[in-house]
């Protein structure tokens, strides 16, 4: 009886045995989880519907804010108490060739106690401003904001000690701007980005290759967009500088693809990469150079272009704040930029210099509230407009765009107009009604195939035009012709 319960304890066990050995075979045969695979998008070669996608907004808003605000603005203009030659303000370390230790004494005297970033944000909405573009770092390497990459910067070498990108950025976002930051390629006060023959910078053609640019691309620049990005939440990066012999074709197509990797949705300048051609900023070739929208500069186009682009131009002849530049173009050289800029497809952005203490310059202030006024009353025919498949003009003063997806045009005027006044690109719809932004009455009109469309004016509007009228705008539904 022992003997065959020995025996079946022995078959048991051996059942057992079987039973794991099968188990553990059956597990073996079972495929291994994969592990998940990394996707890798070419940002280069972004399908057109995606392209339309994410420019819609930039298309739309037209009409943005730059700020060159730095160090430099401490000098403004002067250095040893002689004026330096020069247009631009913020040029003065490589005009006056101030070397680097001397320049940080400009540093150490920065201390815009009177900034105040809702001022700024309020000064930008009341202009009808829909988005900025400030300068986080310009040529001169220091930097508006507390990065963990350099000391050379508002937080940690200045008096002043706070984080001027953090406020700015919060009072933007509470009034609905968009926020952009400009970031430059160049930097005189970091020893492997430097020219070699720094500070004699004015001959491009001369400067040689600084061995070392390889390392500050990778070690600094590329980490210092990696925090403005995380840390601000920028919707644009604005680059300069592409031009220096250092950067290559090559690192502007990687840098393009590693900034939309730290955040896809962002827009970023054509000045990426090395495709602009001159002042006028357009692209060589529309495909081989990275960048999504060209840059002229201190110029409009002559005309249209396939191309998205944003003219950047100043209200005086300088970006950096310089004391002595009181060459302010009109509000109505201003307002006339922005419709002409409009009408060929592009978008305005407007620059101010602000004082080493933190205000924006008061002519500034002046004009940016002057066009406020004008644009609530013809904003319509700004925002969220697009040019005019045949004619975006019809002689100097006349310039016409068209409300995105409908049938609704606008003339905008810009001098008086006398009793009547005849358009010929336009044909209203029949028994359409046509008016002038900013009155309520509806204008008579006729249309003559040989003639065009004629629009008679009421006496006791034309007397409304002053000086501060700048342009009228006529809402027309029809079509072109």
């Amino acid at each position: 009886m022992a003997e065959k319960i020995i025996n079946l304890k022995l078959i048991s066990l051996c059942f057992l045995i079987l039973l794991v050995l099968f188990m553990n075979a059956c597990k073996s045969d079972k495929k291994k989880p994969e592990k998940a695979k990394i996707e890798i998008v070419n940002y280069l070669e972004e399908s057109e519907e995606s392209f339309d996608q994410r420019m819609e907004w930039w298309r739309d808003d037209r009409f943005g804010m730059f700020i060159h605000w730095g160090v430099y603005a401490v000098p403004a203009g002067i250095y040893n108490n002689k004026e330096v030659k020069g247009h631009n303000g913020e040029w003065i370390m490589n005009n006056a060739q101030i070397p680097v230790k001397e320049y940080e004494k400009f540093a150490k005297q920065f201390n815009p106690t009177k900034f105040d970033a809702n001022e700024w944000a309020k000064t930008m909405k009341d202009a009808g401003i829909k988005y900025v573009v400030i300068t986080s770092k310009h040529h001169d390497g220091f930097g508006l904001w507390d990065s963990k990459i350099s000391n050379y910067d508002i937080v940690d070498f200045t008096p002043y000690g706070k984080d001027i990108l953090k406020a700015l950025s919060k009072a933007c976002k509470k009034q609905s701007i968009k926020f952009g930051l400009y970031y430059s390629v160049i930097d005189w006060h970091h020893p492997e980005a430097q020219a070699i023959n720094y500070p004699n910078y004015n001959n491009w053609e001369d400067l040689k290759v600084n061995p070392k640019f390889s390392s500050y691309l990778e070690n600094y620049m590329k980490p210092q967009l990696k925090e403005l990005i995380e840390n601000y939440d920028p919707e644009i990066i604005w680059f300069d500088g592409e031009w220096i012999p250092d950067f290559t074709h090559d690192q502007g197509l990687e840098l393009y693809q590693y900034v939309r990797s730290l955040k896809p949705n962002i827009i970023i300048n054509n000045r990426v990469d090395k495709g602009r051609s001159g002042m006028q900023g357009m692209n060589k070739e529309d495909k081989k150079y990275a960048g999504d929208f060209g840059t002229p500069e201190q110029e409009i186009l002559k005309t249209t272009s396939t191309l998205d682009w944003e003219s950047c131009m100043t209200m005086n002849d300088t970006w950096g704040y310089k004391k002595n530049d009181h060459n302010w173009k009109s509000t109505e050289v201003l307002v006339h930029n922005l419709i002409d800029v409009t009408a060929k497809g592009g978008n305005y952005l407007l620059n101010v210099g602000p004082t080493a203490e933190g205000l924006i310059p008061t002519p500034s202030v002046e004009r940016l509230k002057q066009i406020g006024l004008w644009l609530k009353i013809n904003g319509k025919a700004i925002y969220g407009t697009e040019k005019l498949q045949n004619s975006y003009k019809q002689g100097d003063k006349i310039r016409f765009t068209k409300e995105k997806g409908s049938p609704v045009y606008f003339a905008i005027v810009m001098e008086k107009p006398g009793k009547t006044i005849v358009l010929k690109n336009l044909k209203p719809k029949k028994d359409s009604k046509i008016t002038l932004l900013g009155y309520d009455s509806k204008l008579e009109w006729s249309f003559d195939n040989k003639e065009g469309l004629i629009i008679n004016i009421p006496l006791n509007i034309l007397q409304a035009w002053n000086k501060n009228t700048y342009a009228w705008t006529f809402k027309i539904t029809g079509n072109e012709i």
